[in-house]
């Protein structure tokens, strides 16, 4: 089994998950700057050309982060972060879910459009007039996470989850390309001070 990766919030999810859950496999980074992710042999293994995948020992690939890292709480022994009934799994994917799709997607696209449109716009179709929008819009679901926190020490309740993992690894990229967290939202802010003490932030 082998982890391909590279910079980027993606990857920093899966190696994040993987060290919280104390799990050790070999890794094989990918300059993503340089596009190598969008030419052989990398289209070989992943022909969506995106980071990071997973390669199994019978060769298969499994792409997207949240179905990486569900499989490696799988597979690997110890306490699973998914919950270990399936009351605990549909709550902890409900709320990744939902942080993916309103707050990690417009971000993430907010940024492709604008600041990263140099490096994509001959990769993907970028929509420029969009940017300002979609950056609100992620805006608009962390004021609703705010209100959410004010009772809850996580997103999804008392346990840390794969949606405290994902929108902590986002919101450190997105404050690095021009999303920061806004200082009014004071309990996403104590969230992400307390998130960032944890060894596996710097995965």
């Amino acid at each position: 089994m082998k982890l391909i990766h590279s910079i980027g919030p993606n990857p920093h999810v899966v190696r994040m998950f993987m060290a919280e859950r104390g799990i050790e496999i070999p890794m094989e980074e990918i300059d993503i700057r340089a596009g190598e992710n969008r030419q052989d042999p990398y289209l070989g293994t992943n022909p969506a050309g995106q980071s990071p995948c997973l390669v199994l020992d019978d060769g298969s690939v499994v792409t997207e982060i949240t179905a990486i890292c569900e499989y490696l709480d799988e597979k690997f022994p110890g306490e699973p972060m998914m919950g270990s009934t399936p009351e605990a799994r549909a709550q902890n994917r409900r709320w990744a879910r939902w942080v993916d799709l309103n707050i990690v997607e417009p971000m993430a696209n907010g940024f492709r459009y604008a600041e990263g449109l140099p490096m994509f716009k001959d990769r993907m179709r970028c929509l420029p007039e969009a940017a300002d929008g979609l950056k609100a819009c992620a805006q608009d679901k962390l004021k609703f996470l705010d209100g959410q926190l004010a009772g809850r020490p996580y997103i999804g309740g008392d346990k840390f989850s794969l949606a405290d993992v994902l929108l902590y690894c986002f919101q450190t990229f997105g404050t690095q390309v021009g999303q920061p967290l806004d200082p009014a939202l004071k309990n996403v802010g104590a969230w992400y001070a307390k998130i960032s003490e944890r060894p596996s932030a710097k995965a």
